[in-house]
């Protein structure tokens, strides 16, 4: 059974697109460097006019320098497409806060895109659970907010397929892409098929956390099974849901940028300073 998603005090379509946009803007780190593109518009040479050339782009030197016309040549941007694969399990929907998970996630995932597109980089959106959700690259906002409306419902017994879904992304993808994973990577898939796409592609996860997931499990020693991926285990009162430290220096040997959002906690400065030093890194390899 689908449940209605409960977004900022139950916000209808046009208050959801304003609180995108918003996030959007927040997010925006102000410069042409960013995450999202390879190299920009680039001198490459100049040649000869030909008749329908635009006027605006003749190089005036060259023309007086050999009494010849010759236009400007430019490299075009190189559009990197980015995928944003967003976990609709049920474990993200499950919250000990007035947010969940999955609500941030849905509202990320939308101020991502339109930063993306702000850029001229098309978006695909991947949905990480049983649901039939992928969607190939695109230049056009109102698609972007027709996927964003369908990711606001959800279901409390959705199975996680996130490393699934990345898998299959790897065996289709023909060029560099952007990969951007939105999960509480409770699936141990994901792991090692991020690290498989990042041997061609640039990827990047933001964990989403609840403050419960940083406790430990508790009730002695007992046998369990995982709801969303059926995986059987034996735990004690002293284990931690997540193995983080070692999940993280699998990610940092893989080369993948990993950043933990408590959902508790007010973490857009941090994920702004994060999506700048991206930019940063962006221009320093062009």
């Amino acid at each position: 059974m689908e449940a209605q998603l409960e977004v900022s005090d139950h916000l209808d379509e046009r208050q959801f697109a304003l609180e995108i946009k918003r996030l959007a803007d927040s997010l925006s780190f102000g410069t042409d460097a960013s995450p999202f593109l390879g190299s920009g518009i680039e001198y490459v040479q100049s040649r000869l006019y030909q008749p329908g050339d635009p006027i605006k782009a003749i190089d005036w030197r060259v023309t007086a320098r050999t009494g010849k016309v010759y236009l400007k040549e430019y490299e075009a941007p190189k559009r990197m497409p980015i995928y944003l694969v967003v976990d609709t399990s049920a474990s993200m929907c499950v919250t000990s806060q007035p947010v969940s998970k999955y609500a941030w996630a849905v509202k990320l995932t939308g101020a991502l895109a339109l930063s993306a597109l702000s850029r001229i980089s098309p978006v695909g959106l991947i949905s990480g659970g049983e649901r039939d959700f992928d969607s190939h690259p695109t230049l056009s906002r109102v698609r972007v907010f027709l996927w964003l409306h369908r990711l606001r419902r959800y279901r409390l017994d959705e199975q996680t397929t996130v490393g699934h879904k990345l898998r299959r992304l790897a065996s289709v993808l023909e060029s560099r892409a952007l990969i951007i994973v939105l999960s509480d990577l409770h699936d141990p898939e994901v792991v090692p098929a991020l690290k498989l796409l990042a041997q061609e592609h640039d990827c990047a996860v933001l964990q989403l956390q609840d403050p419960s997931e940083r406790g430990r499990i508790g009730g002695g020693v007992f046998r369990a099974e995982e709801a969303e991926t059926g995986r059987a285990f034996v735990a004690t009162g002293r284990n931690r849901w997540l193995d983080e430290q070692r999940m993280a220096d699998e990610f940092k040997e893989a080369g993948i940028d990993h950043l933990v959002l408590p959902i508790e906690q007010h973490f857009l400065p941090r994920l702004r300073g994060y999506l700048r030093r991206r930019g940063n890194m962006g221009k320093g390899a062009r």
